[in-house]
């Protein structure tokens, strides 16, 4: 009787001390410390300046233009068309005014934004990245892809 305790007790102890391990070892592999090495150019984790890559497009001196035109003939048209209104139409004709100029912005400035998430997608996708950040949301590690995507923007 006294064999079988002492058997039980240590084969308990071997149990516990390999889950503890067990443990232990999938901790490590799962925590930064088991991928601290490889925190570099193997990562499947991309950075971009996405504000760069925006100015930087071919296309955004076009949009800038055709925007501030608009908004040189909104001036006009608010100075002309308000100048007999009271101050609450005026205030209601302004808000329009501006609802309008924000839309036209929207339609202008979209196709860029989305050619640029186009171009990264792809850059990320020849790499076999799987996540991209923006690098203003990145403190440390990422694979920069800026570069590679400004060349995609601009055939350069």
């Amino acid at each position: 009787m006294f064999k079988d305790k002492k058997f039980a007790k240590i084969t308990a102890i071997a149990v516990a001390g390999i889950f503890l391990l067990g443990v232990f070892g999938l901790a490590i592999s799962q925590s930064s410390i088991g991928h601290a090495a490889n925190a570099g150019a193997s990562s499947n984790i991309g950075k971009v300046n996405r504000e760069l890559l925006i100015q930087q497009h071919p296309d955004l001196a076009k949009a800038e233009e055709t925007m501030k035109a608009e908004v040189s003939q909104a001036k006009a048209d608010f100075d002309s068309k308000s100048a007999n209104m009271a101050d609450k139409e005026k205030q209601d004709y302004y808000q329009q005014t501006m609802q309008r100029l924000e839309l036209k912005r929207q339609e202008l400035f979209a196709p860029i934004q989305d050619k640029v998430d186009a171009a990264i997608k792809s850059v990320a996708d020849a790499k076999g990245i799987s996540v991209v950040f923006d690098t203003s949301n990145v403190v440390y590690g990422g694979q920069d892809l800026t570069d590679e995507v400004l060349k995609k923007l601009t055939g350069k």
